[in-house]
């Protein structure tokens, strides 16, 4: 029987979920309150500053993962939310809810998946990654032109540029074998382009601004102290009891 990828691509799994439940509710009022890494160990929705809205919006996207819901299932929770707390947000409701869901569906996929890809046993038999463009009506051109690209898994490259990044990016990484690299470097996609910094955003040119990160890599390599810098802003004793609970996960 012949499954489509786009359905594969939805199926939740056990790296994602994981990388998803690890995360720490953090209140916040502008969506770059958390920055960069920092996302990979906190969960936020700008401007959700209420512990309990923010939580029940956690389990709102938790649902989503575990489960596989379509977006149209989480505008239903989301409508909900809302009106259970009377919460006002920014933007159109259609794009806010879209926004929330995307972002986490996306960013814990690739975080899964970046745990798979950089398992030993699987960089034994592939131990290079390709870089794949996502469907789009309106393609970003760099995006598209590093559709192909091949480098080791260790490549500084992939510390900025492993996907998503930015947002509604669909690109994603798979791995690759010897041969595959190889084919690659003849096609002249075996080595890392350029990547000039763009001063509007301070990221590499193509990536927007806060997402020249690697999601999957901060989640491994970062512990939830990354976060403590955050907290100075919240009430004293929500960020005590933040404080806290970072400590009891070292």
């Amino acid at each position: 029987m012949k499954i489509e990828l786009k359905n594969v691509f939805k199926l939740p799994f056990a790296e994602q979920e994981k990388f998803f439940k690890e995360k720490l509710n953090i209140p916040t009022l502008a969506w770059d309150d958390l920055w960069k890494a920092q996302h990979a160990k906190g969960f936020m929705v700008a401007g959700a500053y209420k512990a309990d809205l923010l939580a029940d919006f956690r389990d709102a996207v938790e649902k989503a993962i575990e489960k596989g819901t379509t977006l149209e299932e989480f505008q239903k929770d989301f409508d909900t939310i809302v009106d259970k707390y009377g919460w006002s947000y920014n933007g159109g409701r259609n794009w806010r809810s879209e926004v929330i869901y995307s972002t986490n569906i996306r960013a814990s996929y690739a975080a899964g998946r970046w745990a798979q890809l950089t398992d030993p046993e699987q960089l034994e038999v592939m131990p290079y990654l390709t870089y794949r463009h996502g469907d789009s009506r309106v393609p970003r051109p760099q995006h598209l032109a590093w559709d192909g690209i091949t480098l080791p898994a260790d490549d500084p490259w992939w510390d900025t540029h492993y996907a998503p990044n930015g947002w509604g990016c669909k690109c994603r990484v798979i791995g690759a074998t010897k041969s595959e690299y190889a084919k690659a470097k003849t096609a002249g996609k075996g080595d890392a382009p350029p990547s000039p910094i763009d001063p509007k955003t301070g990221e590499p040119a193509g990536i927007d601004k806060g997402w020249g990160y690697n999601v999957g890599k901060a989640s491994k390599e970062e512990t939830h102290q990354i976060l403590e810098s955050a907290l100075g802003r919240l009430p004293k004793d929500l960020g005590k009891k933040l404080k806290d609970e970072i400590k009891n996960r070292l």
